[in-house]
């Protein structure tokens, strides 16, 4: 019998099945329909009732108010006055502080919860009453943030690290609680911005850091003696030895502008402060410091889209403040910066230089309290860059990289004319083998001939405002990539005759290298294929006001030099 049947009819039932006559089997049968009837309709009522219920249960869920979301962030501890105390002890309440949205509440947790399941960063269920009543797995998106600055507490403070410029505090989640972070590096966030869930490592631009610098003693910088020295006492002194210089209460310069035309060794000289400087201070201080070369490329962190140059800047200053803080000795080296930081214009017209050399400014100043920093700005047209950029304070010696005179073409071609070239065996022969000799000859030989004033050598004419013209030939326009490149061509001239005579021993004689410097003259993309003015005063020495008109020699300009013209 069901359980849905009423006790009544079913012992009354059973009472006329004892009662009724056994021999009358018409009875018996109904009873027993009456029976079965009577479960039926007890299971169906049965199953009404469960469906009921199911309903009245599915339509409480739906019909019931959302969970909201937030995220706990730390256990309190309160006296639970309500409580009764045991053996004069007040028991505690443990309750905790959570964050939902915006806001943070103090709110108690479902004692079916367990509580170690809750630590900072977890994803928790909110009820009506604001009571904890479950936990989430962690959430899987979020905001990525750059840190600027651990602390010492293990917080982390987000957003820009320019003095005056707004940043927060957030805390860091029980998953990357001993992580170590760095400034610069990334964190998740979580939905209410306030907590850190996941570390990435900082991610650095190979595009213009270099972190390492190849070996360039002072011995093969050729010609910049004068620029050499400027630098050593400017920069090096300094690091070398600050007691001294904070005795006489004098500040070590924050940077120094390479101006001059371009190929004559400003990049070079960058390249050799920070290898050779690193060096000193390392015998200094007893112990290897290495360098952090940043090489940037002006016209490279241009940016068409408005504020990415000055996030650029920031970027760049806040790596070396970085490396610097590391023990590193930084050098911020910036190539063609007059088209970063051009002067600025006071016309209605949007001027990038407008924003990003104030911003420029104030990362400069910024670096006042670091020791280990230098910059190195280089430029062919110091004229254009700012005034505010190079005032004292900021960047404080301008050093001028000069063409180089003859003795210094001759030292220059001693660097990569060096003994291990092959030489042409006449040459050899003619000076008894001795290798110094011979190439002393070459090199005396190439800039006899390059020194020449001849109309072979007229390469430029330069016409001047008061009336006066200046013809400039060869030497007047020579400098350390351009000898570089002659040599380099007069050795592709040995290479080839070695590989057609095989059988005969080849190497660079003076006709290769002077046929090779008048295709230098003719084809170098250093000069300007016009007559350009803009153009040609880059390479000039020359104030712009000076000149009138520039007009280029026509025969370096499209006709063929033969060996047989130069001699």
């Amino acid at each position: 019998m069901a359980s849905g049947d009423s006790p009544q009819t079913v012992e009354l039932l059973e009472k006329i099945s004892e009662h009724a006559p056994k021999d009358n089997a018409r009875l018996h049968n109904y009873i027993s329909a009456l029976r079965t009837a009577l479960a039926s309709e007890s299971k169906e009522r049965d199953d009404t009732l469960q469906m009921l219920a199911e309903y009245e249960e599915a339509y409480n869920k739906l019909t019931a108010p959302a969970n909201r979301l937030g995220v706990f962030v730390q256990w309190l501890e309160q006296d639970a006055t309500d409580r009764e105390s045991v053996d004069g002890e007040v028991p505690v309440e443990k309750l905790a502080l959570i964050s939902v949205g915006e806001q943070e509440f103090v709110s108690r947790v479902d004692p079916k919860l367990e509580q170690d399941g809750l630590s900072i960063g977890t994803r928790v269920k909110v009820n009506e009453a604001y009571a904890v009543v479950g936990t989430l797995p962690p959430s899987q998106s979020g905001s990525v943030i750059k840190v600027s600055d651990a602390m010492e507490d293990g917080r982390l403070r987000v957003g820009s690290d320019t003095p005056g410029s707004d940043g927060r505090l957030i805390l860091r989640g029980a998953a990357i609680a001993e992580t170590k972070i760095n400034a610069g590096d990334e964190v998740r966030l979580d939905g209410t911005g306030r907590i850190a869930l996941e570390h990435y490592e900082k991610q650095e631009s190979r595009d213009y850091f270099l972190e390492k610098v190849p070996e360039i003693p002072w011995e093969k910088v050729g010609g910049q003696q004068d620029a050499i020295r400027l630098i050593r006492d400017t920069i090096e002194q300094p690091l070398l030895y600050p007691e001294i210089f904070e005795r006489f209460e004098k500040k070590p310069i924050k940077g120094i502008l390479l101006y001059g035309p371009p190929g004559c060794g400003k990049t070079l000289l960058g390249k050799a402060t920070a290898y050779n400087l690193t060096r000193e201070y390392s015998k200094r201080t007893g112990k290897e410091v290495k360098e952090y070369f940043m090489a940037i490329s002006g016209p490279k962190i241009l940016n068409m889209w408005l504020g990415e140059t000055e996030r650029i800047v920031r970027e760049i200053f806040r790596t070396a403040r970085e490396k610097a803080k590391e023990g590193r000795l930084v050098f911020i080296f910036m190539d063609e910066a007059e088209s970063v930081l051009r002067t600025r214009s006071s016309g209605r017209y949007l001027n990038i230089s407008n924003t990003v050399v104030p911003q420029f400014c104030a990362e400069l100043d910024g670096l006042q309290s670091l020791e280990n920093v230098v910059l190195m700005l280089t430029s062919n047209r110091p004229d254009y860059i700012d005034p505010a950029v190079l005032r004292p304070e900021r960047i404080d010696r301008k050093v001028k990289v000069s063409r180089p005179d003859k003795e210094a073409a001759i030292q220059i071609l001693g660097i990569y004319l060096h003994s291990g070239i092959p030489l042409d065996p006449e040459v050899l022969s003619k000076n008894k083998g001795v290798v110094d000799c011979a190439r002393k000859e070459l090199i005396e030989g190439l800039i006899d001939q390059l020194w020449r004033k001849t109309k072979e050598t007229e390469f430029l004419k330069v016409f001047l405002r008061n009336g006066a013209s200046d013809t400039l030939h060869f030497r007047d326009l020579v400098s350390g990539a351009l000898l570089k490149s002659i040599v380099d061509r007069a050795k592709d001239a040995a290479i080839k005759r070695a590989i057609a005579e095989p059988k005969h021993v080849a190497g660079v004689s003076l006709g290769d290298l002077q046929e090779a410097m008048f295709q230098e003259y003719k084809e170098n993309e250093i000069f300007p294929k016009g007559d350009t003015q803009e153009d040609w005063l880059q390479l000039l020495d020359y104030s712009a006001e000076n000149v009138a008109s520039v007009k280029p020699i026509g025969r370096h300009h499209g006709e063929e030099f033969t060996r047989k013209s130069i001699v």
